[in-house]
């Protein structure tokens, strides 16, 4: 499948996706949804994923998405944080920003938003896109400005014009410079095109696409831990 036809089918998908045993939060775009997770009283630090279907980990089992699988090694690995998944099907920047406050019940130390696919299906503009990340972001370090933030980015496909899809691109490498957070360039890196790591709609990451994509996120994920939370293992 050629790369353009896939973020096509994604961008599809991430708007539309939600299985039955999912739980959502409302936002003023989903009104009578629940939540979608508890907040989990902790003295541990908190890594928080916050995005879409991608992060929710539609159609895998909740120990093989890659939240989980990063959150199994940094137990190996001696490391004391709680790790929260907030993905939700189908959101956009502008649900997000209604969302965020909700799961700030857990204040995180590390922030990783995986937001905006489904605003270029819907061909918001730009600078709203833009506009509703910053919102987030600023919220975030309003509730810790100690915070540590990782920004991953997605893309649009040529359909949606060369122009936007260009502007689209440059969202997230701007952000991450004018509001000094880290960034994933692209998190389906490896992942996006290739039919044997997706499932059967050849759009969300299989098992093996988890882990990939779990190896990405962890590059850009490590530089940012704190080794004061890391315990010696015997």
């Amino acid at each position: 499948m050629k790369f353009s036809t896939y973020i096509i089918l994604v961008f599809i998908s991430l708007a539309c996706t939600q299985t039955p045993q999912e739980k959502v939060v409302e936002t003023s775009e989903n009104p009578g949804a629940k939540a979608q997770f508890s907040v989990e009283k902790t003295d541990k630090p908190v890594i928080l994923f916050f995005g879409n279907s991608i992060t929710f980990g539609y159609g895998i089992e909740p120990e093989f998405r890659f939240s989980s699988l990063i959150e199994n090694r940094l137990d190996t690995l001696g490391y004391k944080y709680l790790v929260v998944n907030a993905g939700l099907s189908g959101e956009t920047t502008a649900s997000g920003f209604s969302r965020v406050n909700w799961v700030l019940k857990q204040i995180p130390e590390i922030f990783v938003l995986e937001l905006g696919a489904n605003d270029g299906l819907r061909g918001i503009k730009v600078d709203e896109t833009r506009k509703n990340l910053k919102l987030i972001i600023n919220r975030v370090k309003e509730a810790n400005p100690a915070v540590k933030i990782l920004l991953a980015g997605m893309e649009v496909p040529p359909s949606m014009g060369e122009d936007y899809a260009g502007a689209f691109r440059k969202i997230f490498p701007e952000i991450s410079q004018t509001e000094n957070v880290s960034l994933i360039p692209f998190i389906l890196d490896k992942v996006a095109g290739e039919s044997e790591l997706n499932i059967e709609d050849g759009i969300h990451p299989t098992e093996e696409g988890h882990q990939i994509v779990a190896e990405t996120v962890w590059t850009y994920l490590e530089p940012l831990l704190s080794h004061n939370q890391k315990i010696e293992l015997d």
